[in-house]
């Protein structure tokens, strides 16, 4: 039984397994499928200046709880009815249970220091709900004071003024998904924030958040993360073939379905270079998380138009750090000469005056024991420590030696 918290909260945070992002279980059925042995380790990060270490002993009590966590029959059913998962992967994920002897969590001197290290296909699944349970925990203490109330009122003047911002515009190819799991303010304040958003926001199209997308009768949307190329470094056995060999064996996996592609985790143009005709016409489209987004997006279209194929049949996911006025602009930039959607996570689930969101992830750091790296198109985004991996994969995909990770 959780002890009662310093705010007064005795339940516990995460209520269910499926309170996580979609493409966690998309690549977890992949990963059972493909790299059933293969171990990982993954580190958390805050971008911040925050001394999140005062939380640990709370934070290890929700962490220990969370081993009851289990896939329940109703939900059961709900995946079992969606096309793209299989019967052998969900009887096995009907067994599953969070391991928390997997995550170390450590005061690192007012730092919060968490490392979780075991199989990729149980360590995969740790991320977004550890995320979600940290941002939860510390506006918990910071700001009790606020919720849903406060939530729903800020997003419904945004609303108000999108309208009007619109009121002369073709919206008719606008889709929006909520990304906003892993940042969120709480999980009442997400869900409240998507049942206004389907009820009076009508381009909404998704949500990542798989338990919401269940009970509010969504199409959950995700396919997969930077780990699912970070992870092909080590298991491709030609450096220089990882990127490629991570996005065939997701082709093997899905076919034509959940076929959009993470176009950072080597940069924007060692992706293109890599994403050849074959590629290019079975994926439905791409997803951008880093640098300019207008950029990225010419550089996809003129990779399309160089393929010959017309950018119109493609999507273009945008899903950095956008909120609705940015993705707008976008919008107006890109929307007919794509398909867009735009994915929206911190600033939709914790955009509340007085509030300030963490800037936390966590990340890939190594694979079969051997280092795994991000290099983003924004330098502050870049993941890993090994120096010498780095160079040695800035080498394998023909990139300066100029940026360090950080």
């Amino acid at each position: 039984m959780l002890k009662r918290t310093m705010t007064g909260h005795a339940s516990p945070i995460l209520t269910t397994l499926l309170d996580t992002d979609a493409y966690k279980l998309h690549m977890q059925q992949a990963v059972y499928h493909r790299y059933y042995d293969v171990p990982v380790t993954a580190e958390f990060r805050c971008r911040g200046t925050e001394l999140l270490g005062v939380y640990t002993d709370e934070l290890r009590t929700h962490i220990d709880a969370m081993h009851s966590l289990a896939l329940s029959e109703e939900e059961y059913r709900y995946l079992s009815a969606l096309p793209f998962f299989d019967a052998d992967y969900l009887s096995w994920l009907r067994g599953f249970r969070f391991d928390p002897s997997q995550v170390v969590v450590r005061n690192d001197h007012g730092k919060l220091a968490i490392q979780i290290s075991g199989p990729w296909r149980e360590v995969i699944l740790w991320e977004v709900p550890l995320l979600a349970l940290i941002s939860e925990l510390v506006h918990r203490h910071r700001t009790p004071q606020i919720g849903v109330a406060q939530a729903v009122d800020h997003l419904q003047q945004k609303l108000t003024d999108f309208r009007r911002q619109v009121s002369d515009l073709d919206m008719s190819r606008f889709h929006l998904m909520d990304f906003g799991t892993r940042r969120r303010y709480s999980q009442p304040v997400q869900e409240a924030i998507v049942s206004t958003l389907k009820q009076d926001f009508p381009w909404l199209v998704g949500t990542s958040n798989y338990d919401l997308a269940r009970r509010l009768q969504l199409n959950p949307v995700g396919t997969q993360a930077h780990e699912w190329f970070q992870a092909h470094q080590q298991i491709s056995p030609v450096l220089a073939n990882s990127q490629r060999a991570a996005l065939q064996s997701w082709l093997d996996e899905y076919d034509e379905q959940l076929g959009i592609a993470l176009t950072d985790c080597i940069t924007m143009d060692a992706f293109l270079r890599d994403f050849g005709p074959g590629f290019a016409n079975r994926y439905q489209g791409l997803r951008h998380d880093s640098g300019d987004p207008v950029e990225w997006g010419e550089k996809a279209i003129a990779h399309y138009q160089r393929l010959d194929i017309d950018p119109k049949s493609k999507t273009l996911v945008f899903s950095d750090n956008l909120d609705l006025d940015k993705a707008l602009a976008l919008y107006r930039h890109f929307g007919q000469r794509a398909n867009v959607v735009f994915g929206i996570g911190t600033r939709l689930t914790c955009d509340i005056p007085g509030v300030t969101p963490l800037n936390i992830v966590i990340k890939l750091v190594s694979c079969n024991g051997k280092p795994v790296a991000k290099l983003s198109d924004s330098p502050g985004k870049t993941i890993c420590q090994d120096k010498a991996f780095v160079r040695a994969l800035r080498k394998a995909f023909d990139l300066p030696l100029v940026k360090r990770a950080s």
